[in-house]
């Protein structure tokens, strides 16, 4: 059995998304518009009736959730490996910043190419190796009618979903960011796999402020 359908949901704004800074797995909050974004994404999601919540453990994520938990009375679930990449010592360095003091690897990441953020922390790849499988376990215990959502971050839905669908990695450059706290809506298909529904859902187009420089 699997879920109706599965909604993975992007974080509201923070300072340093603001800032066109890079956060990676530090821990930064919501501000005051993200909470208001946040808000009005989990009263638009409540109409869809979700049976499972689930939030990267990350307090921007977590937040998110806790929103939408207050109108379905769910209990928010956390899984690490929901998690934003860890770009390790490149946390709270801007983007400008970054393609100053790392212009090889700034390039690289711009051309879509193999590149490990900061000094010891993951590449892309690595981060869709972790995060594909949180989605299929979020799924797989899951009846038809259910619509599961999951809570999370930029960078690191749009490449774990490509992944969780078996889509090459080529290709994954041409599926853009998610603005702040929009979603990927995505419905089972035949032979057990899934489709894209919507992506990068929730709002009118939006700038996307994340760690995913290659908009």
């Amino acid at each position: 059995m699997t879920a109706g359908r599965l909604i993975v949901w992007r974080h509201g704004r923070t300072e340093w998304n603001l800032q066109d800074k890079v956060q990676g797995q530090a821990d930064i909050p919501l501000d005051e518009v993200g909470v208001e974004q946040a808000r009005a994404a989990a009263a638009r999601l409540a109409s869809l009736a979700p049976t499972r919540l689930i939030a990267s453990d990350l307090q921007r994520a977590a937040s998110t959730a806790a929103e939408l938990a207050a109108l379905t009375g769910l209990t928010v679930e956390y899984d690490k490996s929901l998690r934003e990449i860890d770009v390790d010592d490149w946390a709270g360095l801007t983007m400008a910043e970054l393609a100053e003091t790392n212009p090889e690897a700034a390039a690289r990441i711009r051309a879509g190419e193999p590149q490990r953020r900061g000094t010891a922390g993951e590449t892309v790849e690595e981060v869709a190796a972790r995060f594909a499988p949180a989605l299929q376990r979020a799924v797989e215990d899951a009846d038809p009618s259910d619509t599961v959502v999951v809570a999370t971050h930029g960078l690191a839905a749009r490449v774990g979903v490509c992944l969780f669908l078996g889509i090459p990695q080529a290709h994954w450059p041409a599926f853009g960011g998610l603005s702040n706290c929009n979603w990927i809506s995505l419905l089972p298909s035949r032979n057990n796999n899934w489709r894209i529904e919507e992506w990068n859902a929730g709002s009118l187009p939006a700038p996307v402020m994340s760690d995913d420089p290659q908009q």
